[in-house]
């Protein structure tokens, strides 16, 4: 009976110390913060109010999101935004559109601006890709599209979805941000170029 006994409260001391041992990770915390852009070389002459970039509900809260098979994604509870991605999506997106100046006056999210334009976006998918453990890589795709204020009907007159695809320098947290942010300054880069050479009917 003494053997059993001491094998059953080593085997609950053990579950003790793997118990204590996750609640002594700290959680780490990231945030988006992309290279701003080179301002462009002409401006849209007509003012821009950069709105809302909406986020698909798999990768919508503030966790990291791993892909680790073609249908299999995992979140990680110890890893995560400071914020939701949505906010500093639009907000990063604003700050590089004022830095990139594709229009002769861009206001952010929030702003009371009486804009000619506004810019929305959504953002499909936010992950580091580990199907292939050897080679990690950060994922981020987003859509955005222009929409006339003087439109009643709200239909956008331009829409473009950009997709980057950032190889990591190893399968950590810190890499994946690293490369996520780069994805983002890539998509920015090409955003305020098109925005600046869209062919925009008169609003």
């Amino acid at each position: 009976m003494m053997p059993r006994i001491a094998t059953l409260l080593f085997t609950v001391l053990l579950a003790g110390c793997s118990a204590l041992q996750r609640e002594s990770l700290v959680r780490q915390t990231f945030l988006l913060d992309p290279p701003l852009p080179p301002a462009v070389a002409s401006a849209q002459q007509a003012t821009l109010r950069v709105g809302r970039v909406e986020v698909a509900a798999p990768f919508r809260g503030k966790n990291f999101v791993y892909r680790t098979a073609d249908l299999r994604y995992e979140s990680d509870f110890y890893v995560e935004f400071l914020v939701p991605p949505a906010s500093m999506l639009a907000e990063q997106t604003a700050r590089a559109l004022v830095h990139a100046r594709p229009f002769t006056t861009v206001a952010g999210p929030g702003n009371a601006i009486d804009a000619q334009w506004v810019l929305d976006g959504f953002a499909s998918a936010i992950y580091a890709d580990y199907r292939d453990k050897a080679k990690p890589a950060a994922e981020l795709d987003i859509a955005y599209y222009l929409t006339s204020t003087a439109n009643a009907e709200q239909t956008p007159r331009w829409t473009r979805e950009y997709r980057q695809r950032v190889a990591m320098r190893e399968a950590t947290p810190q890499a994946y941000a690293e490369a996520l942010n780069q994805a983002f300054g890539m998509i920015l880069v090409d955003l305020a170029r098109d925005l600046a050479a869209a062919n925009l009917p008169q609003s």
